[in-house]
């Protein structure tokens, strides 16, 4: 993503949070914390509307409420439920399970980096951290609280939390309030001490030859980076844009489907199209659910890659289990349908090139998951012959009509490996006669 668009997005985030902030004490803005090398404090600034800062008071409230399980109906349900610190910030299952054991239909995005999102959720359903802090709490099959006076209440009435919210906020507790204080704990989740953040600054040895190569090809022929793309105003291998890439087309007939919707959405209508992306059939629309546009038809946000190896399974409804499903889905070209993105095609991957970019994506996991990133990498290496997605005749280009695949790179000529990715090129590594 360039820069004006960054900016861009990152303005209108900041316009549309203005409205939902209530009046706080007044108090100087909070100094940038110190941020990995990943995270570009540029961007960091940009992503935190002014009175959002999170503050050691607010962070700290807003912890204890992320992991409160009184905030559900029922007292068994947290935030940290379906985010789970320990697990990157997810739980580890294909979608997210609320009050009751009801199961919802899309699978819970990790809260790291989440703080630069242009918006929230897989559709783009909310526009700031506060938003998306509201509508869980108060989701039938997640929080199940019937309204925010509920909630308000249930609050006031625990131990603790007047006196706190009167501290931090100086007034009594209330539903902006109480997502705001989440939200300033979500802004303190950000990630980018991973050792391809290392590598990219200068550390060689950073990655073996088998991770440069999938880098190689991440920016080559694999064409990761179309939508993945990492520099240094967009941290988050990801474009921020959301695109149908034939996940939902497995299940549905989108074009019915879409008609239905069109007599059911109501426009700007949070709480309903909230309920309708995990309860009900019309989940597998996506964007459309909040634009109406028929573009949108199926598509979902793209995700970052940053700590992907830790926070399967993978896309928006959880239905691939390993990084090996997810490359053998892009190699075939998705799953035709009337809405597939522009820019699926087969890639025509060979198998050592799969393993080359799985072998990638693991480097993006940050230092502090290291145990549980070699525990994940050895789960899915164990599963690597069970591929469900694999369709060679599709990558070959036997069947359909999915296009050429793009060239191999020239690693003598010029290697995409590298090239600095955060605005200036890291070091030359052991360059061939033709670069001297």
């Amino acid at each position: 993503m360039h820069l004006k668009s960054s900016v861009a997005w990152t303005v209108a985030v900041l316009v549309s949070a203005g409205a939902s902030f209530a009046a706080e004490p007044a108090r100087a803005p909070a100094p940038p914390p110190k941020l990995p090398p990943g995270v570009s404090a540029v961007l960091w600034k940009l992503s935190v509307p002014p009175g959002a800062e999170p503050t050691p008071e607010k962070v700290a409230l807003g912890e204890k409420l992320f992991k409160d399980k009184r905030l559900s109906a029922d007292d068994s349900v947290s935030c940290e439920t379906c985010h789970d610190p320990a697990k990157g910030f997810t739980d580890g299952k294909d979608r997210a399970v609320g009050i009751k054991d009801q199961k919802g239909t899309r699978n819970s995005p990790t809260v790291l980096n989440a703080m630069f999102n242009a918006a929230q959720f897989w559709d783009g359903r909310a526009a700031t951290l506060e938003d998306q802090a509201k509508l869980p709490i108060l989701n039938p099959i997640e929080m199940g609280q019937p309204s925010p006076e509920a909630v308000v209440t249930k609050v006031r009435g625990l131990p603790g939390y007047s006196d706190e919210f009167q501290k931090v906020f100086g007034r009594p507790v209330n539903y902006d309030d109480l997502a705001a204080a989440i939200a300033a704990f979500e802004r303190t989740q950000y990630s980018g001490n991973s050792r391809f953040d290392r590598f990219i600054f200068g550390d060689d040895k950073a990655l073996n030859a088998s991770e440069k190569n999938g880098w190689a090809l991440f920016n080559g022929k694999g064409r990761c980076n179309e939508c993945h793309a990492a520099n240094i105003v967009s941290p988050l291998f990801s474009d921020q844009k959301f695109h149908n890439i034939g996940i939902a087309a497995h299940k549905q007939d989108f074009v019915q489907l879409a008609r239905e919707a069109l007599g059911t959405v109501r426009l700007g209508d949070q709480k309903q199209i909230d309920e309708l992306a995990l309860q009900s059939k019309f989940s597998e629309l996506g964007r459309f659910l909040v634009t109406k546009q028929e573009n949108d038809v199926g598509s979902f946000k793209t995700p970052t890659l940053r700590n992907i190896a830790i926070t399967g399974p993978y896309m928006h409804d959880g239905s691939m289990v390993t990084l090996w499903d997810v490359m053998d889905h892009y190699n075939k070209g998705g799953v035709s349908n009337p809405f597939l993105d522009g820019g699926m095609q087969r890639l025509g991957l060979t198998e050592p090139e799969i393993d080359d970019l799985v072998a990638f994506m693991f480097t993006l996991t940050d230092a502090r998951f290291d145990k549980l990133n070699v525990q994940e990498q050895a789960r899915q290496r164990g599963r690597k012959n069970t591929r469900p997605e694999r369709d060679n005749d599709a990558v070959q280009g036997k069947k359909g009509n999915l296009g050429d695949i793009a060239p191999n790179p020239d690693l003598a000529v010029k290697n995409p490996a590298e090239l600095g990715a955060y605005g200036s090129p890291a070091p030359v590594m052991n360059p061939s006669p033709a670069k001297k």
